[in-house]
């Protein structure tokens, strides 16, 4: 067991690592590093590790068709593992705090598509999940909320929802 919590520790650490470089500016090779991580762990990998990357993997995408399929990647680990404890899956709550992020993004994707009732729907699903978020990280918490009423707004100066 221990040998698997180092293995995780270690993923979640090369995870991190690509997020620094995304942040820093470096979309590129963020997005090599997470494609590379992709084929190490696949769509059969620990349901956090593949969540997190494929929700960081949309924000290195150019194309927003592309941004979309790692947003929906995302939200599909979310989908399997909730509710299916196995074995190796573990930080379900982390997971599902994930899905106020993950609702957001793929509001503004399909904002970004010009597909207005989509938006509305995940921005919808973004308020309803965002009970989710962990008060323990008020920052956090606060910061995507804030986001999901800024969406919102545009959204409503859209007429999105009319």
């Amino acid at each position: 067991m221990e040998q698997w919590e180092a293995s995780k520790d270690t993923v979640l650490t090369r995870i991190g690592q690509a997020v620094m470089l995304l942040h820093g500016g470096d979309r590129e090779e963020a997005r090599n590093r997470f494609g590379a991580l992709w084929a190490e762990i696949g769509e059969r990998g620990d349901a956090l590790h593949r969540c997190t990357l494929a929700h960081y993997m949309a924000d290195t995408q150019d194309d927003p068709e592309d941004e979309l399929a790692w947003d929906l990647r995302a939200l599909a680990a979310v989908r399997a593992a909730d509710g299916v404890p196995r074995a190796g899956q573990r930080d379900m709550p982390a997971v599902r705090a994930f899905l106020p992020s993950l609702h957001l993004g793929l509001a503004a994707d399909y904002l970004a598509l010009r597909r207005l009732d989509a938006a509305r729907t995940h921005l919808d699903r973004a308020w309803e999940t965002a009970g989710e978020l962990d008060d323990r990280d008020h920052r956090y918490g606060a910061g995507v909320r804030a986001a999901i009423g800024r969406l919102e707004r545009r959204l409503d100066g859209l007429g999105a929802g009319e």
